[in-house]
């Protein structure tokens, strides 16, 4: 196991010299009290998330380690590049299949993955978004297993989240720290929201004329990532708005204010397809804004992302990714995928129908941790009803080797021990592409867990990326 902070050879690494040192001033008892001070906070603020069907209150506070993870400039340069060269080819493959699917009729990517996807919408063949952007904000997750092996984990197109966490971890570790941030060379952070908004503005529909209106639309307060969407929507300086406040006249979108209709340009949603347009989607949908895709179909507004944007973080899509990348823009991929095996090949189904207990198998529309068999931590019963699962519909699951992810020095037990990390860097696509310094870093805080999801007890780091 890599550990971020002793590196291979035990010695501690040149990034984390200073947190070495932090640690050792400050001292552990010091440390413990500090993360009780900033549970205070997150509490007082509000900073929660909420867990669907577990019963109880489901409003938590997301567990908050304090010891950060560090990156130095010449891994973040070559994370920078790799991130953005794969949103690159994310978006160029999200045109192709809506327009003449040349991938497709190559035989890269198979086309049943594509039109057989719940995820890809007819309604969006042929619709050319603004910049041909598709995906405005592109979460990568990425593990790391070695000094210079980062491996991308999944891809998300649709409205990955989280990015909140990031900037308030931030800000807490600023306001109770700000010796470290004097002392060491961090990149700041503090901008994202702006850059955020200028992304949005940069993709405003051909019908706009003058300086765009953005707004963010949720579903609501009982949404798992409200915080965040009122987060973002107040830090940007746009209004948050449900469904219900947005209406279609003159093929435009209008927003209900106390002063009158003010005219809606650009809808950072967070808020998934079916529920965007009871007239194009579900019909039985008491959200939505009636005739919102017709607008959009014809340039009045621009949806962020746009809808369909997720044939393209399927689990089982995201196997090609490196082809795309090739395809697309004639290079090499600079991250690597985790070796993948797609249970809908027959070849591939029996490998991991034989290999169950040493893999991770995930449902390819899954998310947030859920619906996975981490075949090592599994019992005979689990593995045996998982594969019934797995026989009864190959094509929905995906497997890959159980990885031993790198682990940063956290808080834990009374103590400091190693625990293992993901990272969620947040990519901006607009006329430009912009990525913020760092990114969400998740912590499994259950001893030996591999399951960084704070909906299966994770918690989440602040991430520093060191200047030259």
């Amino acid at each position: 196991m890599f550990n971020e902070m002793s590196g291979e050879d035990g010695v501690t690494r040149s990034a984390y010299e200073g947190v070495a040192r932090w640690i050792d001033e400050t001292g552990v008892d010091a440390l413990l009290l500090k993360t009780e001070e900033a549970e205070a906070i997150f509490r007082r603020i509000g900073i929660t998330f909420a867990v669907y069907g577990e019963g109880g209150d489901p409003e938590r506070l997301i567990p908050f380690d304090l010891i950060p993870r560090v990156f130095d400039a010449h891994e973040w340069r070559r994370l920078d590049r790799g991130i953005k060269q794969r949103a690159r080819a994310l978006n160029a493959f999200l045109w192709d299949v809506y327009h003449r699917g040349e991938i497709l009729k190559a035989g890269i990517v198979p086309e049943r993955l594509v039109y057989q996807n719940a995820a890809f919408l007819p309604e969006m063949i042929g619709v050319d978004p603004p910049g041909r952007v598709y995906s405005h904000i592109v979460g990568i997750d990425i593990v790391r297993t070695g000094e210079n092996s980062f491996q991308v984990l999944e891809d998300n197109c649709r409205t990955p989240s989280g990015v909140s966490y990031k900037l308030e971890t931030r800000a807490i570790m600023m306001r109770m720290f700000p010796e470290l941030f004097q002392s060491l060379s961090i990149q700041p952070v503090d901008d994202y929201p702006d850059l955020l908004r200028k992304t949005l503005e940069e993709v405003a529909p051909p019908a706009c004329k003058g300086d765009p209106t953005v707004v963010i639309m949720t579903p609501g307060s009982l949404n798992s990532a409200y915080y965040e969407h009122s987060f973002l929507a107040d830090r940007m300086g746009v209004d948050l708005v449900e469904p219900q406040d947005l209406f279609v006249d003159e093929g435009r979108v209008w927003m209900r204010t106390t002063q009158g209709p003010k005219r809606v340009d650009v809808i950072y949603r967070r808020i998934d397809d079916d529920f965007l347009d009871p007239i194009t989607f579900r019909a039985d949908s008491v959200l939505g804004v009636p005739g919102l895709m017709q607008v959009y179909r014809t340039g009045g507004v621009t949806i962020c992302s746009a809808p369909g944007a997720g044939v393209a973080d399927d689990k089982a899509v995201y196997c090609y990714v490196p082809e795309m990348i090739r395809f697309y823009l004639g290079e090499t991929a600079i991250l690597e995928n985790v070796p993948t095996w797609r249970c809908s090949e027959p070849d591939e189904l029996s490998h991991v129908l034989a290999n169950l207990g040493d893999m991770v198998v995930k449902e390819v529309h899954g998310s947030g941790g859920y619906g996975m068999l981490i075949g090592p931590k599994a019992t005979a019963e689990e593995i045996e009803a998982y594969a019934s699962r797995i026989r009864a519909e190959p094509a929905d699951f995906i497997a890959q080797p159980t990885l031993e992810l790198s682990a940063s020095p956290s808080l834990a037990g009374g103590g400091i021990a190693a625990r293992h990390v993901d990272l969620r860097p947040y990519c901006m696509v607009g006329a430009d592409m912009r990525l913020a310094p760092g990114g969400l870093t998740r912590v499994a805080l259950r001893e030996g867990s591999l399951v960084v999801n704070s909906s299966q007890g994770g918690g989440v780091k602040d991430t520093w990326v060191l200047s030259e």
